[in-house]
């Protein structure tokens, strides 16, 4: 379901993106930006890159700053509010119920699964077990579920979060697929 393969100006871009990006981080592992910092982070990052190259990776989207905004917001409060249902479970007597719950995403890309599966990961209370990249199915082991209905609002909530996340950097053919109705699998 990926796009076609990534032409040879879209991959120095993506290195250099890459290079840049890498060349921050050692700056700030160093605690400082320097001269010599950030010419040493450079020949780590192309050495790093040189011995493990990183796959293509295609943006056929567009960042819309709106949904970005309405995205952020939402996450960063479901961070709250997740904080402090995890404290609570911390805090109950007994022993927090959990589960393991399979969500088929409706963008399949390697990228939208990525994005995803970080923004469930970065949530308190859930976590990435398994990404299957065949199927489009992140399988989530979610922390204080109740019972089955629980668990499909679960289920729920990271559909409409893979929705919101399209709706910020999405392609117009992916909010097609995000705004379609459900199909359910057969089982």
């Amino acid at each position: 379901m990926n796009g076609p393969a990534p032409t040879r100006r879209q991959r120095l871009r993506s290195r250099i993106t890459a290079v840049v990006g890498l060349v921050l981080v050692w700056n700030l592992l160093w605690g400082a930006f320097t001269w010599l910092n950030t010419i040493s982070g450079a020949l780590v990052a192309v050495a790093l890159l040189v011995v493990f190259p990183l796959p293509a990776v295609t943006f056929g989207g567009r960042i819309r700053p709106l949904g970005a905004v309405r995205f952020f917001a939402r996450f960063f409060a479901d961070l709250v509010v997740a904080s402090f249902q995890v404290a609570f479970l911390a805090f109950r007597p007994g022993e927090p119920k959990s589960a393991i719950v399979a969500v088929r995403l409706r963008v399949t890309t390697d990228l939208n699964m990525t994005l995803v599966a970080e923004a469930v990961s970065l949530v308190p209370g859930s976590l990435i077990a398994e990404a299957d990249q065949q199927t489009g199915t992140l399988y989530i082991h979610m922390l204080g579920v109740r019972d089955a209905e629980h668990l499909e609002h679960l289920r729920a909530e990271v559909l409409r979060l893979e929705a919101r996340l399209i709706r910020a950097v999405g392609s117009d053919a992916e909010l097609r697929a995000v705004n379609a109705p459900r199909e359910e699998p057969a089982t």
